[in-house]
């Protein structure tokens, strides 16, 4: 059948090249002279625990002489003998043995410093990476992220727009909630990561790969979120996170190191010297941390923002919006101005996102409290997010009764606290959203409201659901209320302060004496 032995590595272990006659895979394997197959890439039912006679099952397996390279066998395997970056333009990895496989990771890809290196550093560890890529509404060049991906050495590269997703099943929830972090932060970050991890893992399933992979640092929030959201949807899932391996952080111990790494490895990234702060966008919002940043005195450097622009720039003129609700979220925008209407939930909001942003509306320069217990100066960008912000607050004040109101707005805490942790699938946070959907059947009606110089300024609201009584609350129509009945009232709730109070005499004179 044409055998033919071949040497793969020059450490004394000797190799045979194997492909199955009736599954070819979509790649190569080898064995060991002691007999272990250990396949570099095999598909489903593929080469996995073969012994050196090529029995399983009754299956024969047929040595084959290597491709050629530039021949379209070669092209299409795997990591052939051959096609190593001297072929295929990928990085040199540095490395001049070859890492015991280990089987199949599919890492959450952002084209950024820090994942392309990871890419490429999985590879020199043994893993067959795929990138996933979610498009969660950022600017990207989505294409040049998947020829990079593939340049440094994915296997495969999956990328999923995800945007009306993002919006209907994360913001909107979070829009029903009146979701705020700490009084101040909406949650652009921590919405999206339980989105891509969705995307994530249904990959893993998809492509039988053992392990998922990120980039977030051992210090930050997203590797919980990630990784509970991960560890919810397949609880069987391995995670590995470079940033909390000393072999890993060890070599790169601050960005200057992986800067260095990259250019050596010839992994283009658009991050310099010259502006080392971090950005994580995506249609909600933009992040920005680290470098210069850290210190929390510093102001924002000029240019810094990019979603929204200098209030005291932004136009003179306001734009007047009406929102539309509907069981607290938001179905239709019209711009009195010049008539223009949204009504679909992803054009609505980046509809929104550019208002807002024309305005300087949504910006922020924070210090919080991240889960694993630090202090972390962050800068953020919501433009649609602050609009709607306002919008629901006011809508829900006018249509939902007092005493639910201030059970809601317990369960929004509590909701914004399990959301921001990464609790976004846990059993807890299911029930919450449950809970606050229930309260939002009411809560529908028209806001309107002026966007201008970095604010939003609500204007009137009218809603078929308002609980809001223009005769009874009227100065200048008794309607069904009696004043002579506050009098009672105000006296069974002086009660109590008059008992304090008369206790508190008695015991500030028995202090005295």
């Amino acid at each position: 059948m044409g055998a033919l032995w071949r040497m793969l590595r020059s450490s004394g272990e000797g190799g045979e090249l194997w492909q199955h006659p009736e599954q070819p895979c979509r790649g190569w394997g080898w064995v060991p002279s002691q007999g272990q197959l250990l396949p570099r890439f095999c598909g489903a039912g593929g080469a996995q625990g073969l012994s050196r006679d090529g029995a399983q099952g009754g299956a024969v397996l047929r040595r084959l002489r290597p491709p050629e390279p530039g021949t379209k066998e070669q092209r299409e395997g795997e990591d052939a003998p051959g096609t190593g970056p001297e072929h295929r333009g990928q990085p040199d990895t540095g490395s001049d043995t070859m890492a015991q496989p280990k089987g199949t990771v599919v890492l959450a890809y952002s084209g950024g410093l820090d994942t392309s290196c990871i890419l490429v550093w999985l590879k020199e560890q043994g893993y067959d990476v795929i990138a996933y890529l979610a498009n969660i509404g950022q600017k990207e060049d989505f294409e040049a992220a998947r020829k990079k991906a593939l340049a440094l050495g994915a296997k495969k590269v999956y990328i999923e727009d995800v945007s009306r997703e993002f919006v209907e099943s994360f913001i909107w929830p979070a829009v029903q909630a009146n979701a705020l972090y700490e009084d101040r932060y909406l949650l652009g970050t921590a919405l999206a990561r339980p989105c891509i991890a969705r995307g994530l893992v249904g990959i893993a399933q998809q492509e039988r790969a053992a392990y998922i992979a990120h980039g977030a640092t051992g210090k930050g929030n997203d590797q919980v979120r990630f990784e509970l959201s991960c560890y919810a949807l397949c609880p069987k899932i391995k995670v590995v996170a470079p940033w909390r391996l000393p072999e890993f952080y060890q070599r790169f111990p601050g960005r200057r190191e992986l800067m260095d790494y990259a250019k050596k490895h010839g992994i283009p990234v658009p991050v310099t010297p010259q502006t080392p702060w971090s950005m994580d966008e995506n249609l909600m919002h933009i992040s920005y941390e680290a470098g210069i940043l850290e210190n929390p005195k510093n102001q924002a450097p000029p240019g810094l923002y990019t979603k929204t622009c200098d209030p005291a720039k932004s136009p003179d003129t306001p734009d007047v919006l009406e929102i539309e609700f509907e069981r607290g979220v938001p179905v239709k925008v019209t711009n009195t101005g010049d008539g223009a209407t949204r009504s679909s939930a992803l054009e609505l909001f980046v509809y929104l996102n550019d208002i807002a942003g024309k305005h300087g509306v949504g910006r922020i320069d924070i210090v919080e409290n991240r889960f694993v217990g630090m202090k972390s100066r962050g800068i953020y960008e919501t433009p649609a997010g602050t609009i709607l912000y306002h919008a629901h607050l006011d809508i829900e004040a006018f249509t939902m009764d007092r005493e639910v109101r201030k059970i809601k707005q317990g369960l929004s805490l509590k909701f914004s606290e399990l959301v921001y942790n990464g609790f976004w699938h846990s059993p807890e946070c299911e029930f919450l959203r449950e809970c606050i959907g229930r309260s939002q059947e009411s809560v529908v009606g028209t806001v309107r409201l002026s966007v201008f110089k970095g604010h939003v300024y609500i204007l009137g609201r009218e809603s078929p659901r308002s609980l809001y009584n223009e005769e009874l609350v009227s100065m200048n129509v008794q309607g069904d209320y009696e004043p002579a009945d506050a009098t009672g009232f105000i006296n069974i709730n002086s009660l109590r302060l008059k008992e304090y109070h008369r206790l508190q005499s008695k015991v500030t004179v028995k202090q005295d004496e």
